[in-house]
């Protein structure tokens, strides 16, 4: 089994390496220039998207901001708690500006993918609106393209188990024993109680849970985060001036554990906004086809707002709490790195229990988000009737997930695998796709 592992970390190591990561980048920006700088220009619109009044007749199953809730579910997670820390940890504060960059032409592919979801999207055998990298390209691309979107479904249905189900449940589990002594298995129990209750309601009941969890546990996260940037004030310039200057000039991370550089700063910089918004990765435009609007545009827009709030504010804050309690060059990385910036900021233990209480929750919801996911790329692969099948079988992979951690190494390095091959054929997609997506928001503006 270690010659195994070996094997799927070297290809890991090669699926997320420079060339991914050049991939997406490139396609953001690319995308970014050829829209002139739409999300940018366009953010204040696509906040004002979110309260605008819907014509109940529009086609689709959920509210265009309960699709976006939907998305950010899945979006929200793990890599906004402990992902920042890593690249911290090994990036050194340069990595957080590549984060934001990475974030800014991310906007464009987001808003793109969101776009073509909705414009290419079809009603299944039971009603249901459906789309994704898959549906627009088979629809937009063409049959002779369908080997592409049989890909991006089959790695989807089978990578969804490890970094949408086992890695979150487990990251549950790990909240729970360390904040309150909780048994690994018993919280495996109430988790897949939990999300079968929510997963078998469907898209409708999984928007709702999102709507009602994400933006909670957003404001009350960020509330936090305000606090201590408040209390600690006077180191926030000093923190913002590190972050800028080590973009271009590389610093000792975690007192010199990594000695990062400019290259190691890009690099995880890069990586870990990709892994924090899913930009490029194809996923979230599945949950916005099930939007109920018949603009394509519209939906584009609310879309990259997942991007923005994720990683230009979440990540933000985790980033920034860390940076001016002084903890960063501690030697602790990942969530515990996390938790001690907030414990040394709110100069108490409660520090500790609101990140446990936040990556649960967080991890939960991302949960709910990729169970979607996962259930339509398999739909796309084998029909309506495997629908009941795959929600047991996911359920029984969140106790799996939280009980035994220690047995499914193999599986989250294939997951890691499959999730960077999932995004070549998204990414191709919206390559191929551009001058549609251009089109359609040319008409829009000529509106």
């Amino acid at each position: 089994m270690g010659s195994i592992n070996d094997i799927l970390s070297t290809a890991s190591s090669w699926a997320w390496g420079p060339a991914m990561l050049i991939l997406l980048l490139g396609t953001g920006l690319y995308l970014t220039i050829r829209l002139r700088f739409l999300p940018l220009r366009n953010l204040f619109y696509a906040f004002s998207l979110l309260w605008k009044r819907r014509n109940p007749k529009e086609e689709g199953d959920i509210s265009p901001f309960a699709a976006l809730m939907t998305a950010m579910a899945a979006t929200v997670g793990t890599g906004n708690i402990a992902g920042v820390a890593a690249a911290l940890f090994i990036g050194g504060p340069g990595a957080i500006f590549w984060m934001w960059m990475t974030a800014l032409v991310g906007m464009a592919t987001k808003y793109s993918e969101a776009l073509l979801a909705v414009k290419y999207r079809e009603t299944d055998d039971e009603g249901r609106h459906v789309g994704g990298p898959m549906y627009y390209i088979k629809n937009g691309m063409g049959e002779k393209w369908k080997p592409l979107a049989v890909a991006f479904a089959l790695f989807g249905t089978i990578a969804a188990f490890g970094i949408g189900n086992m890695v979150q449940a487990n990251a549950v589990a790990g909240a729970m024993e360390t904040a309150f002594g909780f048994d690994n298995q018993a919280t495996g129990i109430v988790l897949m109680i939990l999300v079968g209750l929510v997963m078998f309601g469907g898209i409708q009941r999984i928007a709702h849970t999102a709507t009602a969890l994400v933006p909670i546990m957003a404001i009350l996260y960020i509330g936090f985060s305000l606090y201590i940037l408040g209390t600690y004030l006077d180191k926030l310039p000093g923190a913002l001036v590190t972050i800028v200057e080590s973009a271009f000039t590389g610093s000792a991370a975690a007192g010199g554990f990594a000695g990062a550089g400019l290259i190691l700063a890009i690099q995880f910089g890069v990586a870990r906004g990709v892994f924090s918004n899913e930009a490029g990765m194809g996923t979230a435009p599945i949950a916005h086809a099930a939007a109920k609007t018949n603009d394509p545009v519209e939906q584009g827009h609310i879309a990259m707002l997942g991007t923005f709030i994720d990683t230009i504010i979440l990540c933000t804050m985790t980033a920034l709490v860390i940076m001016v309690t002084g903890v960063w060059q501690s030697g602790e990385t990942g969530s515990p790195l996390t938790a001690l910036a907030f414990t040394v900021g709110l100069d108490s233990d409660l520090g500790a229990v609101v990140v446990a209480i936040t990556l649960a929750t967080f991890a939960f919801t991302t949960l709910l988000g990729w169970s979607y996911y996962g259930e339509r790329c398999a739909e796309y692969l084998a029909g309506t009737k495997v629908i009941t099948g795959y929600r047991i079988l996911w359920v029984l992979a969140v106790f799996a997930g939280a009980a035994l951690s220690n047995h499914f190494n193999t599986v989250l390095i294939l997951a890691d695998v499959l999730n960077a091959l999932m995004a070549i054929p998204n990414l191709i997609a919206l390559l191929v796709l551009s001058p549609v997506i251009i089109k359609l928001s040319q008409i829009q503006k000529n509106k």
